[in-house]
């Protein structure tokens, strides 16, 4: 399982949003882990993607609730993904063709490519998440300029 986490002062780490927290909310208290840290691309940034992608999913979401929200927005976000054009195809056994969203790793994809893949996530989620907004969620919109 991966856990997005941010280091605080005094080398406390802590979960870098509430969907992270949840994750953690799995594992026992007083249990050991072994945990792998590997530092991503530009924090600040990254944070600002996902922060997007969190304004981008509950606009979306309205009021509908979600067996595993978790898991729904690990869904939204690959969709988005894939609407923005950063994709890779694959082909079936059977010969279907299966779209996958490119990862946002550190490892997978260099600042300059996430940033161009951002760009392109605000036009796709204009597009098709956003086009009926009113004027409120417009101005939160652009606060991600």
């Amino acid at each position: 399982m991966k856990v997005e986490m941010i280091k605080q002062p005094g080398g406390v780490l802590c979960p870098a949003s509430d969907m992270e927290l949840e994750k953690l909310n799995k594992f026992k208290t007083g249990e050991q882990y072994t945990i792998e840290i590997k530092l991503t691309r530009n924090p600040k940034f990254h944070r600002k993607v996902f922060a997007f992608f969190n304004f981008c999913f509950n606009y979306w979401k309205g009021d509908n609730e979600f067996q595993s929200e978790t898991k729904q927005f690990d869904v939204f976000r690959n969709h988005l993904t894939v609407l923005a054009g950063f994709y890779d195809q694959h082909v079936s056994i059977h010969g279907d063709v299966r779209v996958e969203a490119k990862s946002l790793s550190f490892s997978s994809m260099s600042q300059e490519e996430f940033e161009e893949c951002y760009n392109a996530l605000i036009r796709s989620a204009m597009k098709h998440v956003f086009k009926t907004a009113d004027d409120n969620t417009y101005n939160q919109l652009m606060s991600f300029f």
